[in-house]
């Protein structure tokens, strides 16, 4: 169980109201996860959900590199509902399931893309060393220019909150399942 308990729509203020149709008016289509717990916090929820709302469907990164960049962040923080929710996407965006399944195992994966093991090796050293070292942000430069690069930090950056939001209120998967070990 969440340490933050859902609002019950019927029971939203205004300004939570207008921020779960913002949501629910968008691709989404629900309040669910960590805006849930975000909700306690309307000003914060529409933050967060307009900068992941940029990044997931305006956003200029591929979305198979997109969803590599996630599940990297999910590894990272071991957030279960992200990767429980952003794996599926990542596959229906083509990003191979040994790809998929290394990650989920702390693993380097075996890549047949460059341009993967470029966002992947950003990612991962973004995230383990708090820093990118200069082949690795060349190579990111060269295969996604500045803005992409700049995208692809905030893009590692915001579901770094997420992870954290969901791990700090215990956000539940439905059917308690992790997907996650260790």
């Amino acid at each position: 169980m969440a340490r933050l308990p859902a609002i019950n729509p019927t029971k939203y203020t205004a300004e939570q109201a207008a921020v779960a149709k913002a949501i629910t008016s968008g691709p989404r289509g629900e309040v669910r996860g960590p805006f849930k717990m975000l909700m306690h916090n309307p000003k914060a929820t529409d933050a967060v959900q307009r900068m992941g709302a940029y990044l997931r469907f305006g956003g200029t990164i591929d979305g198979r590199l997109r969803e590599l960049a996630i599940l990297v962040t999910a590894r990272a923080w071991s957030a279960q509902y992200e990767w429980y929710a952003h794996a599926p996407i990542a596959q229906k965006e083509g990003l191979a399931d040994p790809i998929i399944d290394a990650i989920a195992k702390n693993k380097t994966p075996r890549f047949k893309n460059k341009d993967e093991k470029i966002v992947y090796s950003f990612a991962k050293e973004l995230h383990a060393k708090h820093k990118v070292s200069k082949p690795t942000y060349d190579a990111a430069r060269k295969l996604l220019g500045n803005a992409g690069v700049v995208e692809l930090i905030v893009l590692c950056g915001h579901y770094t909150v997420v992870s954290m939001v969901l791990n700090a209120f215990e956000v539940e998967i439905p059917g308690g399942k992790k997907p996650l070990k260790g």
